[in-house]
């Protein structure tokens, strides 16, 4: 899956941080786009144990990445940052694919899927 998704140096320390607290080291990290939100597609971002026979498989910074195929298109090129601030952390998403957004940052549509939008 050569680098479909890019995760920087700070969220992959992050991420691990976040598995080592939630007893998932080892585990896979699934970065997904699911139907929703504000603009009509959402991401999703969490821990799975289990590579399923339609995922994409790659490794960035010692984590194990998994892209389902149907969401790698969507994603193609996308950067995940994790940027701290006095008001806290987060993670940023950066997808070049995408044409619109919402002011949350986490929904989103691109020219080829327009997904389904909700009511915000």
């Amino acid at each position: 899956m050569s680098n479909v998704v890019v995760i920087t140096e700070a969220a992959a320390l992050q991420i691990k941080d976040m598995m080592k607290q939630n007893e998932e080291e080892g585990s896979f990290l699934r970065v997904s786009v699911n139907g929703g939100g504000c603009t009509g597609l959402s991401y999703g971002m969490g821990f799975d144990q289990e590579k399923k026979a339609d995922d994409m498989e790659d490794s960035q910074h010692g984590i194990a990445i998994l892209v389902d195929k149907e969401s790698a298109p969507i994603l193609q090129g996308t950067k995940i940052d994790y940027k701290q601030s006095l008001m806290g952390g987060g993670f940023t998403i950066d997808n070049p694919n995408a044409i619109a957004s919402c002011g949350c940052g986490s929904s989103f549509r691109t020219a080829k899927v327009t997904g389904t939008p909700e009511n915000c």
